[in-house]
């Protein structure tokens, strides 16, 4: 998942759920009449070692925190390698799921359940958590309980007093994470981890290397093509963002996009008797009173748990517009709200901060937090973020209910430069995917990336999810094709449907 949507109490990180287990028709991998490579031997930089099963190996990768600083200390990237049939090996595909934020190791571990078996039987499959993510060490660390900052925060304050309450609650997150991790916060940005992608290559000794990102590993792997074009075997971006676009106009953006997804999923449950809020066919005005109703007073949920204030309720909205399969229980959620009970809404929040079952939190929504604002350079006050919500709002009157934005980066120190500008030159033809119903990443966005680069080739996907690989057989052989066999996709091929 990508950008946080302006204005709502949270974050969206990429969830595990949204990408789809792949195939096409059959369950056996795709022949093509390719070349096998050898597999160079990368031991000596890794340390390989089997993990769960003959084809799976995990390792380490030390790289710079600063390469003009050897001082500054060095990350230990966790990476972990799917290995490809001996017989059929092509080469490597470094995959990254998102976020930012989100460590990819498990996309390689877990490679049988994302990727298709062509795929799984052509490429050595290698995930990474970057830098300050994940299990890479030393890992991005701020606060220790999530409900402190993102549950009971009133995001429609009524006074100052209320409104300054959030702010000091924004700052006090903000400065847990320079605290906790100052000494390499300014490297943990897009453009450093692009750099990390060009040394997993090197270090696993090959000439040329290929990319599936997904939802912010778009973002990601935009700008490894640009930077590193020489290095390119294939490139697919899947879930891709508008790459031009400053902060206002992204989070504008994306706000349309769960506005769009939230209005299909009402005017979906208005006609279904599948969903629980149906309402006698009038969703949309019993959504409307709903919110009202949290805003003013909160629901319960379950005991030593928050309430659902109008930011968890948001936020639980929000993950259940990542995709269609979660609208079901949306509905439920909602019609358990409207009768008193928010443990269903509650539920979906945590699905958004990946909360465990044992109440703990993962780390993401600080990577994520810390890795934005390292991107941008611009540092607003709270009021100067706030003054721009009156066109976010415009935009998405239902998503975007806020009368305050929270967080800003004003308390994080300022990269010296802003996240390199995407054109892919010389990178040769790069396969970029979108969805119709892409809530995070929508497909307008999508499209300005294809044209953004030099050789961009739009795969468009008819569905109603975040990420479209894996919909259908169309997507996937036209992408298995490419980058198996480099076989380019027609440019606007529609898949889905």
């Amino acid at each position: 998942m990508s950008r946080a949507v302006a204005g709502v109490a949270g974050v969206a990180v990429a969830l595990a759920t949204v990408l789809a287990a792949c195939g096409g028709d059959d369950d056996g991998a795709t022949d093509f009449d390719v070349e096998p490579a050898t597999r160079p031997d990368s031991d000596a930089a890794f340390g390989w070692t089997e993990f769960g099963g003959d084809r799976v190996q995990t390792g380490s990768l030390e790289v710079p925190v600063d390469p003009d600083d050897p001082n500054a200390g060095t990350f230990d990237l966790f990476v972990a390698r799917h290995l490809a049939d001996e017989d059929l090996r092509v080469g490597t595909l470094l995959v990254n799921p998102g976020g930012p934020g989100v460590g990819g190791s498990y996309l390689a571990i877990e490679a049988d359940q994302y990727f298709s078996p062509t795929l799984v039987a052509h490429f050595d499959i290698v995930g990474w958590d970057p830098r300050g993510t994940g299990m890479s060490e030393p890992a991005i660390d701020c606060v220790d309980d999530y409900d402190r900052y993102y549950a009971g925060v009133d995001i429609t304050p009524d006074d100052d007093a209320e409104r300054d309450a959030a702010i000091r609650l924004a700052q006090e997150f903000q400065q847990g994470c320079v605290e906790r991790s100052g000494e390499f916060l300014a490297h943990v940005g897009t453009n450093d981890s692009a750099a990390d992608i060009d040394l997993l290559r090197q270090a696993l000794g090959e000439d040329e290397i290929s990319y599936f990102g997904f939802s912010y590993g778009s973002e990601l792997g935009g700008v490894w093509v640009t930077r590193y074009p020489d290095t390119v075997r294939a490139a697919v971006l899947d879930g891709a963002v508008d790459p031009d676009a400053d902060a206002l106009e992204a989070s504008i953006q994306q706000s349309q996009g769960f506005e769009q997804s939230l209005t299909s999923f009402l005017a979906w449950c208005s006609d279904s008797e599948d969903c629980a809020f149906r309402n006698g066919g009038d969703a949309e005005g019993a959504f409307d009173e709903l919110m009202a109703s949290v805003d003013a007073n909160p629901v319960p949920t379950e005991p030593g748990r928050p309430p659902v204030d109008l930011g968890v309720f948001v936020n639980g909205v929000v993950t259940s517009l990542y995709t269609d399969d979660l609208w079901r229980e949306l509905g439920e959620a909602l019609a358990d709200a409207a009768a008193g009970d928010g443990s269903g809404l509650l539920a979906l929040h945590d699905l958004y901060f990946e909360r465990s079952a044992d109440g703990t939190w993962a780390d993401t929504l600080e990577a994520f937090q810390v890795i934005s604002c390292m991107d941008n350079p611009v540092r607003e006050t709270p009021e100067e973020a706030t003054a721009q919500l009156d066109a976010i709002r415009a935009a998405a009157p239902r998503i975007v209910p806020a009368t305050v934005i929270w967080p800003s980066c004003d308390a994080f120190p300022a990269p010296e430069q802003g996240r390199l500008g995407i054109t892919g030159a010389g990178a040769g033809p790069v396969v970029v995917i979108g969805t119709t119903g892409d809530s995070a990443t929508p497909l307008e966005g999508t499209r300005r990336m294809a044209e953004a680069l030099e050789e961009g080739v739009l795969i468009v996907v008819d569905a109603e999810q975040h990420t479209g690989y894996g919909t259908d057989a169309c997507v996937t052989d036209a992408v298995d094709a490419y980058l198996v066999a480099g076989t380019v996709p027609a440019d606007g091929l529609t898949c889905g449907g």
